[in-house]
């Protein structure tokens, strides 16, 4: 090999392994000459073979910086196409069968739902606790039940406010986690044997809600990239009544669709024209790649119809379970439920999260922790895109933490979760991911978890399983 191309081999690995992350600056022509001990020519080739890989770009007077985004091999799925039935649910005994697998730590976990712990900021989060449970006022007690805190409903507040939203303190219900927040926002606007839209393939959790609930749904086409169809939604509301949309618009949980900001603007102008709630599900709103944040649900709302569900799980404070609903119009009504159900969200974890707001630094944790996100994005598609058959689809997403796969369709991805679990390896098979069982042969995988080579190595593995039901 020349030697050009072996510096550029080299310098692709520690792309593909996240050692070089998307958006950073490679070493000077200068600098890697001094580093590999070869002449300027040599690396200026090797950078413009890098180039024209897709991995590294060129910027004038500045140098070279690796790829936000490389260019993609896999062609990405379809628009899905769900059976037109509206569907009364029997999920949550199905789903508990498959998350079991993922609670075994000798698992490689891409099925699992949760990003690594070791990416959050918990020893500094323990002290903010450490000392709100030291110096707790007993007053707190009273004075922190529903709606909640009054300085972390501030904080949140102020957060609306960066991303261009108006959101009263007031409207902000504190919850305990966003699957609270989910089920209280239905409870609050539908009865049992109501219908209610979702996407598909949609998140499991907000199928069990509605399980609970004794709904009914209507899953709604969506496209792997830009998310739920508004044409699909608006035939459907001009032929039935339907009392809410429970959607993901930001990297959705399964497929990492971002609906853009026309496109979202559109949705909720049909939806406040027909005078139906959006229960926004936006936990992952914050694990955005690059420099442009998504629109904000909230800023685009004049009449309130928007009751926007998040949390700190996926990109704070994983295990802490404080959630939030800016419910709008709805407010007194998700109130309501809050104090007929669980009363109160656990105090002094509130009090902990306003302090660690209040001092700053969050910001700053989320461009790293970002960072890392499109670094491990970028190195498990390469895994996938080298081992994966020919016939496999791949969604990839600009945030958030899952990648979704289409793959062959004679794989099953139940057959293949099994035979996966017996390799030590979860995924999340896409069936889970339907009311009606659909997405037989689709499955996400999670890239959340920092450990390149154990995780290289399991889509290695997953690979030639599905290569084995061809």
């Amino acid at each position: 090999m020349i030697r050009y191309q072996t510096l550029a081999e080299q310098t692709g690995q520690l792309i593909e392994s996240g050692v070089l992350r998307p958006g950073e600056r490679l070493p000077s022509v200068r600098q890697a000459c001094r580093i590999h001990d070869v002449s300027p020519v040599t690396v200026t080739q090797a950078y413009a073979l890098l180039e024209s890989r897709g991995l590294v770009e060129a910027r004038p007077r500045s140098g070279y910086f690796v790829c936000a985004r490389r260019v993609q091999r896999l062609p990405e799925p379809a628009m899905s196409r769900p059976q037109p039935d509206f569907t009364e649910l029997q999920v949550s005994d199905f789903i508990f069968q498959i998350l079991d697998s993922v609670k075994d730590p000798a698992v490689v976990p891409l099925g699992s739902s949760f990003p690594a712990p070791e990416l959050f900021p918990l020893d500094r989060l323990g002290r903010c606790l450490a000392h709100a449970a030291r110096h707790l006022d007993p007053r707190a007690t009273i004075t922190d039940l529903p709606p909640g805190n009054e300085e972390l409903r501030r904080q949140l507040a102020l957060r609306y406010l960066g991303h261009g939203a108006q959101v009263s303190p007031r409207e902000i219900v504190i919850t305990s986690g966003a699957m609270e927040g989910l089920n209280l926002c239905l409870q609050a606007v539908t009865r049992p044997g109501d219908l209610i839209a979702v996407e598909s393939p949609t998140f499991y959790a907000g199928l069990q809600a509605a399980e609970r609930r004794g709904l009914r749904v209507a899953e709604i086409p969506s496209h792997p990239r830009e998310g739920v169809s508004i044409e699909a939604l608006a035939e459907l509301l001009r032929h039935h009544r339907v009392s809410a949309c429970l959607f993901m618009l930001n990297f959705a949980n399964p497929t990492g669709a971002r609906m853009p900001d026309a496109r979202r603007r559109e949705l909720v102008a049909l939806l406040t024209r027909h005078q139906v709630p959006l229960i926004e599900d936006d936990v992952y709103a914050e694990l955005y790649f690059g420099d442009t944040a998504p629109l904000c649900s909230k800023a685009v709302d004049p009449a309130g119809i928007v009751m926007h569900v998040s949390s700190f799980s996926k990109c704070l404070a994983p295990g802490y379970r404080i959630g939030w609903v800016a419910a709008g119009r709805y407010a007194d009504a998700v109130l309501r439920q809050k104090l007929a159900s669980s009363i109160a969200t656990t105090v002094p974890v509130q009090i902990a999260l306003a302090d660690y707001l209040k001092q700053g630094g969050f910001d700053k944790h989320l461009r790293g922790l970002r960072q890392r996100l499109a670094a491990q994005e970028a190195a498990l598609v390469a895994a996938v895109e080298a081992h994966f058959p020919d016939g496999t689809r791949l969604a990839r997403p600009d945030g958030g933490y899952f990648l979704w796969l289409e793959l062959p369709p004679q794989v099953d991805a139940l057959r293949l979760h099994q035979a996966a679990l017996a390799a030590g390896i979860s995924l999340a098979p896409g069936p889970i991911f339907s009311a009606l069982r659909e997405f037989g042969h689709c499955i996400r995988l999670n890239f959340g978890h920092p450990d390149p080579a154990r995780q290289l190595a399991a889509v290695e593995t997953l690979g030639k399983l599905v290569a084995a039901q061809l």
